[in-house]
């Protein structure tokens, strides 16, 4: 595979990153399988893994760590987690805070089994939690030698504008890149994240290009919607009830009718979308079975030709999600009516 700058990092990764959210008892509990899993992807060239602590409760990182001790594998890998989401019933076990940041990292280098993190990622906002302190405790984890570089995950921009700006002033790190949700379906960060990730000079790693698993061929008009742990978890995203899902299903249609004519598969062209987006460094792909890797590797090195891109643009416009759900954070104010109104 080719190698591409990870922001301003210096660090190159291929275009395509491991996911590792299904392994464990999210997707994959069999471990040794996932492990097979990660050996095929770095044979396949991918240098590039991302997990994070609360995908199956640590266990996903627990399996990466045993896949990369052994002989020297974690000394080539770019390895990538995340903090944020809750480890627990403790209501201080989860969040942005120095309290917390300090102390998951910790724990993920032990479930990880290294000494270091290459790039540590807040995966959520959290506004009751000032940007400084965040911030301030992930330039001490860089300081101390425990993380390479850090970034953000699901950040609008204008939070991510802020954040660069709060580095700056308060001559602290900065986030080097931001891991979005961007998919043929889930275009909206083309109208502000992605150009303001360019202006920063940030890299761009987006989690489900393949729109959980809308884009994999699983979710089409003529077949019965398949059950899947995504759709129990997030069930807004698969409720074929919703008009918003139905016009996701009528864009699939047109998207794979799209592919077998450009002669390729509808995974393909989905990762070549989003791997073609000049601010986009490497797709997050998150294989549960050898199969599913297997069909998403080789994406890399399809070239969309401008003719597809513009039928593409005509079925999903360019910076629109089809359904508001899919872009994995709602703002506190938009979903509590409360923080609206002045009584």
């Amino acid at each position: 595979m080719d190698y591409r700058n990870l922001g301003r990092t210096g660090v190159r990764v291929t275009p395509l990153c491991l996911g590792a959210m299904m392994f464990g008892a999210w997707g994959n509990p069999d471990h040794d399988d996932s492990i097979r899993i990660i050996d095929r992807a770095l044979d396949a060239g991918i240098n590039f893994i991302d997990t994070a602590d609360v995908y199956s409760a640590g266990e996903s990182e627990q399996i990466v760590g045993k896949a990369l001790a052994a002989d020297g594998k974690r000394d080539h890998v770019v390895l990538a987690t995340k903090v944020h989401g809750p480890m627990g019933g403790d209501p201080n076990a989860r969040g942005n805070t120095r309290r917390w940041i300090m102390q998951e990292c910790d724990n993920s280098l032990r479930r990880l089994q290294t000494d270091w993190i290459d790039l540590y990622q807040i995966h959520r906002p959290e506004p009751d939690t000032d940007i400084d302190e965040t911030l301030g405790a992930l330039t001490d984890l860089v300081r101390a030698g425990k993380i390479r570089y850090f970034g953000s995950s699901t950040f609008p921009a204008y939070q991510i504008v802020e954040a660069q700006w709060v580095a700056e002033r308060r001559n602290r790190e900065r986030f080097v890149c931001e891991q979005p949700p961007y998919s043929l379906l889930v275009r909206a960060i083309e109208a502000d994240v992605l150009p303001v990730c360019q202006q920063y000079g940030m890299g761009v790693i987006p989690w489900s290009p393949l729109a959980g698993g809308w884009l994999s061929g699983r979710y089409r008009k003529d077949r019965e919607i398949p059950k899947s742990f995504r759709a129990e978890l997030i069930p807004d995203r698969y409720d074929m009830s919703l008009p918003e899902n139905q016009r996701k299903l009528d864009a699939v249609d047109q998207l794979a009718q799209l592919a077998e004519e450009a002669g390729t598969t509808l995974i393909h062209i989905a990762l070549a979308f989003v791997i073609e987006h000049p601010a986009v460094t490497s797709a997050i792909i998150g294989p549960r079975t050898m199969e599913q890797l297997e069909g998403q590797l080789g994406a890399e090195d399809l070239v969309l030709e401008s003719d597809v891109l513009d039928r593409i643009d005509k079925i999903v416009p360019p910076g629109t999600n089809l359904h508001a759900a899919d872009a994995g954070w709602t703002p506190p104010w938009l979903a509590d009516a409360r923080l609206r109104r002045r009584t």
